[in-house]
């Protein structure tokens, strides 16, 4: 990745542009240009190369909607030929252009026997904190996309845990892994019910960086590795694009590289609770109670409700340590998919102002994030007959809501935010290919960022 995006001051000049102000600078061109660009009919939309009069590029012109959209130039890259381009922009849309530049070139090819060779073009730019800063988010993203994308037969417990395990030893952090029946001595009990059936153990991964005197973040991250719907089974539409179920997972640790590779000054804790939720003769049952970790009993109306069960014993644990903040990500309800689509990712939030500013955050880096109500009326639809609280209501209505709603019960006293993501691209838009995607990490990381100087 590094070799796609230079700090130099060197190569064919690349323009990128605002529709709006082609006119301007079609004006500014020589004679020779401006008859190129007339005769080739070219008006101010997309990709223009430009001949020197004796068969070389002379020059590119992109015109974009607007150049500040982090995906503008996200096909930029494959449609330019292999050469080393120098970038002409605004210098408040650089951050833009280098970032949709580099995932532009993201293609999730581990299984792809015969690999076409790549020969794609390079971008330089006069700016070395841009193009480090760039590399890093585009690297964060393609970690969350690689990990999405693997298929499950590869991207179980263990997988998870050696992705963290690399992530640590890669920024000299520590990992520490709860597995299979000691999740039951040492009180996890959701995780091992919802992951007995799999012979993939069950675990919590447990992931810290960072100076313990800092102010304390923890990310917890939803890591079902496969989701069949347990004995409450899925059909096989349903069950088709499961692998993604760890996209929450995959989401922490993406904004967790974030946060070491930026050397944020905070002590970092990411909580992985990392199952298969499987059918066999020791699965979950419907209508089985299960006491969890903060002690309240749950009585299992479904068991396809799985992720919000294996979260709670980590939310609960992330709360021991009165941290600053606790934000989860999950593929939790395909109910938030229902209200905002699959390419805007939802969130809850206990505190007004974290809201605000991740959504101002997202707003600005092409990240967006729309926050969902934690509607307190809705408790009353986990009443249970036989235990504290059922693990879902038994009518569909609000089902992102409330999933979140029993989120909340295990989380009381700290600051918390709760995001319900797709974390897969269901087409294809510019830098953004079809399969696994990052939904509100960098939004979550420029706020973080801003938050904990």
């Amino acid at each position: 990745m590094n070799n796609l995006l230079n700090a130099e001051n060197q190569g064919i000049n690349l323009f990128v542009i605002e529709k709006s102000a082609y006119q301007a600078w079609f004006s500014k061109q020589d004679k020779h240009n401006q008859t190129w660009l007339t005769n080739t009919n070219y008006q101010g939309d997309g990709l223009a190369l430009m001949s020197d009069g004796q068969g070389e590029l002379s020059q590119a012109v992109f015109c974009v909607a607007d150049a500040s959209d982090y995906f503008a130039c996200g096909d930029l890259i494959k449609q330019l030929p292999q050469s080393q381009f120098l970038l002409q922009a605004e210098s408040e849309h650089v951050a833009a252009i280098s970032f949709g530049w580099l995932v532009g070139a993201y293609q999730y090819d581990r299984y792809i026997t015969n690999k076409p060779e790549k020969t794609l073009a390079s971008l330089a730019i006069n700016n070395a904190e841009i193009v480090a800063s760039a590399i890093k988010f585009a690297q964060a993203t393609a970690l969350t996309r690689d990990l999405v994308n693997t298929p499950a037969a590869d991207m179980m417990p263990v997988d998870i845990a050696q992705a963290a395990l690399e992530l640590a030893e890669q920024f000299n952090g520590e990992v520490k892994q709860i597995i299979g029946d000691e999740l039951l001595v040492h009180n996890y009990p959701t995780i091992h019910a919802v992951g007995r059936a799999s012979i993939n153990t069950p675990r919590l991964v447990d992931l810290t960086w960072g100076d313990k005197s800092h102010p304390q973040v923890t990310l917890v991250g939803k890591g079902v590795c496969f989701d069949s719907g347990g004995l409450d089974m899925k059909p096989a539409a349903g069950m088709r694009n499961m692998k993604k179920d760890m996209g929450g997972a995959a989401h922490v640790l993406g904004l967790a590289q974030l946060i070491m590779a930026h050397n944020l000054p905070i002590n970092l804790r990411v909580l992985i609770p990392a199952v298969e939720n499987a059918v066999s003769s020791n699965a979950l049952r419907p209508g089985d109670v299960v006491t969890t970790r903060k002690g309240l009993t749950v009585e299992i109306h479904n068991t396809d409700a799985e992720g919000r069960l294996v979260l709670c014993d980590a939310l609960a644990e992330a709360e021991n340590d009165e941290p600053e903040l606790i934000i989860d990500f999950a593929t939790l309800t395909g109910a938030m998919r229902v209200a905002l689509g699959t390419e805007l990712a939802g969130f809850f939030s206990t505190n007004d102002q974290v809201a605000a500013d991740i959504t101002t955050a997202g707003l600005k880096n092409s990240d967006p994030v729309w926050r969902m109500p934690l509607h307190k009326p809705y408790d009353d639809l986990f009443k249970s007959t036989i235990a504290d609280m059922t693990n879902c209501p038994t009518q569909p209505f609000g089902g992102a809501i409330t999933a979140a709603l029993y989120l909340q019960r295990f989380v009381e006293k700290t600051d918390w935010v709760h995001f319900d993501v797709m974390a897969f691209n269901v087409r294809h838009l510019p830098g953004r290919p079809l399969g696994g995607e990052a939904f509100g990490i960098r939004a979550v990381f420029d706020y973080l960022q801003a938050r904990f100087k």
